[in-house]
């Protein structure tokens, strides 16, 4: 027998936890038909799981399991070199998949990139947000008061999850439809925030702010999609803790590049005089005009440019997955190809070709059978039936995570750009100078009745924030991947869960770390930097666990394949709305602690928050993609595998 065939065999008994892997895809085709489905082997398993079907390899092809193979099928000299599996094979304990044995790169890597740009686009007006709502000027001709801000930028972060909330399940039954598919609902998503962002960086009224805000979030339901792509280009358990993370990890990549960007290039006049301002090189006598009326318009237009590049790469690379619509002609595959062979000569790879009935992943088992059948299509479960009782607890954990982590990234700038507590103008005014100031004759009294933030300027603001990213990312790529494999998807969930509360409850203290620098101006000195990182190690490390092992579990929590991509559409409507209540409610909250001069008001009830979720978190259970079965459909898969086997 040929090595590859032993492989398989030794492997295929050693694999037991795998009998339960991603059910979560759905592909009615010809590789499920030769494939049968893993809730068919769930099924045919047994109490001792050792039966397996789906079993893909380290380099990304699917293999046959030869155990459930008919002998016709085997080539004749080698049906009796089969050795027996060993006895001790299901104890051997496998170890965590690498990077580098992950399937189909190329289309993880596109996908990875379009999940890229997004951050990018949020995160970067983070560091300037504050003063860009301080520049738009009240209708009395003033500039708003620190409590003003704050609230606009919980509305400003609100209008765009908002409407996200409003269309995310839109979108994700766009996705599921045959006439449109996943590939186009992330180019209008990626179109839509490009079209969103170039809007807001041009806007003088917080009120156009907000309304191209909404465009960019009625145009996006791109999450939702990704993770849907996801779980049907990686079908395996054994690999969705690494697939599932280079969403968050990606998000942490840009939430390093993001910040600092956009405090770079917010207001270039002013920052960079010599470049852009008045009798410079690049401005003339009076500066360059469009830079110096709209100061933040330049990091939204690299924001924009960007996320045309995705959409193009996406265009020419990405191959659909939608089951039904493998056969349909992408054209821009073809231009890709073409460009390809053409110009660069560059003979095309196996993963840019479109899937279709000869795709050469399947030539492996061509030997092995002798007809593919043509896809079937087959029927949805209606929405009214996916409610089942593990989908309602993956959902409301979902929404307490989102809710909190949300708010924190819109809380976590406005804190470090509010105002610091000046004692001696305190003192000298016996009557609030704004509404923003805390009561008169007012005095500290720890631990909880203090007040102010950092007063940090867009540059530090940006640095801070890419601290979050790094340390993110370091945790991804270090540390994730082998506690993840020991501990489990749901154990790594509930204690990820524990951490939220500590960062959130020790934030507002920072304002009370001795700085160099005394007030009104910005804190700085080794103890805030020391602090700042030590509080964000702690909510990035639970972050890091939380946001994979969560969107591991939503998708397990499925409970037909059918409607994937709806059920996606579903949490990221949800996980929408809280994101859209939490900061818009942090933010209200937030105004009042700094009337009463609590600034830790708003913080200390998002730790509340996130305590109510780690004991919902409890109740979440791991499941299997395909727990509900329609009428007949049993039938119809055993008759196709039997007709593969014939």
């Amino acid at each position: 027998m040929s090595h590859r065939h032993q492989h398989t065999l030794s492997q295929s008994t050693a694999r037991s936890e795998d009998v339960d892997s991603a059910a979560s895809t759905y592909v009615a085709s010809a590789e499920s038909s030769k494939f049968p489905s893993l809730d068919e082997a769930r099924r045919e398993a047994g109490p001792d799981g050792r039966r397996h079907y789906d079993d893909i390899s380290d380099d990304g092809e699917d293999d046959l399991d030869l155990q459930e193979l008919d002998p016709l099928v085997l080539h004749p000299n080698e049906q009796d070199e089969a050795p027996p599996p060993p006895q001790d094979a299901v104890a051997v304990k496998e170890k965590p998949v690498s990077w580098s044995q992950l399937p189909r790169k190329s289309q993880l890597t596109i996908l990875t990139l379009a999940r890229l740009s997004e951050p990018l686009a949020q995160t970067s007006l983070q560091s300037y947000v504050f003063y860009q709502l301080k520049s738009f000027k009240l209708p009395d001709g003033s500039s708003p008061s620190d409590e003003t801000v704050a609230r606009q930028a919980g509305m400003l972060a609100a209008a765009f999850t908002g409407a996200q909330f409003t269309t995310a399940m839109f979108w994700g039954r766009m996705a599921d439809w045959e006439r449109m598919g996943r590939k186009r609902v992330l180019l209008v998503g990626l179109i839509g925030v490009a079209i969103g962002s170039l809007g807001f960086g041009f806007s003088q009224t917080f009120l156009q702010a907000v309304v191209w805000r909404c465009v960019g979030g009625l145009l996006n339901g791109n999450i939702g999609v990704m993770r849907t792509m996801i779980s049907e280009i990686i079908r395996e358990k054994k690999y969705q803790s690494r697939a599932f993370l280079l969403l968050p990890m990606t998000f942490n990549a840009g939430v390093i590049v993001g910040p600092l960007m956009g405090g770079l290039l917010a207001d270039p006049v002013g920052n960079y005089p010599g470049l852009f301002g008045p009798g410079s090189a690049l401005g003339g006598e009076d500066g360059v005009y469009w830079l110096t009326r709209w100061p933040y318009a330049l990091p939204n237009v690299v924001n924009a440019c960007f996320l045309l590049v995705s959409a193009l790469a996406l265009v020419l690379g990405l191959q659909e997955t939608h089951y039904a619509l493998k056969d349909r002609p992408d054209y821009g595959l073809r231009l890709s190809r073409w460009v390809g062979s053409t110009i660069f000569r560059i003979k095309p790879k196996q993963d840019y070709l479109a899937v279709n009935k000869h795709d050469p992943s399947e030539a492996v088992d061509i030997e092995r059978t002798a007809k593919t059948p043509k896809p079937a299509i087959r029927r949805q479960l209606p929405i009214r039936r996916i409610w089942t009782a593990n989908v309602l607890c993956a959902l409301l954990s979902h929404g307490l995570l989102a809710v909190h982590i949300g708010t924190f990234s819109n809380l976590w700038f406005v804190f470090l750009s509010t105002s610091r507590y000046d004692p001696s103008t305190s003192a000298s005014h016996p009557t609030p100078r704004a509404t923003d100031d805390p009561p008169n004759h007012y005095r500290p009294h720890l631990p909880f009745q203090f007040t102010g933030g950092l007063a940090l300027p867009p540059p530090s603001i940006g640095t801070a924030l890419a601290i979050l990213g790094v340390i993110g990312l370091s945790l991804q790529l270090l540390l994730y991947p082998r506690l993840s494999f020991r501990l489990g998807t749901i154990r790594s969930l509930r204690y990820a869960l524990c951490l939220f509360p500590i960062s959130y409850a020790l934030v507002p203290y920072l304002s009370i770390i001795p700085s160099t620098r005394p007030p009104p101006g910005p804190a700085s000195g080794a103890l805030v930097w020391i602090g700042i990182t030590l509080i964000l190690c702690v909510q990035v490390m639970g972050r890091t666990f939380a946001l994979p092992a969560n969107a591991i579990l939503v998708n397990n929590s499925n409970p037909h394949p059918s409607v994937l991509g709806t059920f996606h559409g579903i949490a990221q409507s949800i996980s929408a709305a809280m994101r859209t209540l939490g900061p818009a409610v942090a933010g209200w909250i937030y105004s009042i602690g700094l009337q009463k001069g609590i600034v830790g008001l708003a913080w200390w009830c998002m730790a509340g928050v996130a305590v109510v979720g780690a004991v919902a978190g409890r109740f979440v259970k791991d499941g299997d993609g395909h727990e509900l079965w329609l009428e007949g459909e049993r039938e119809e898969l055993e008759e196709e595998n039997d007709s593969a086997r014939t």
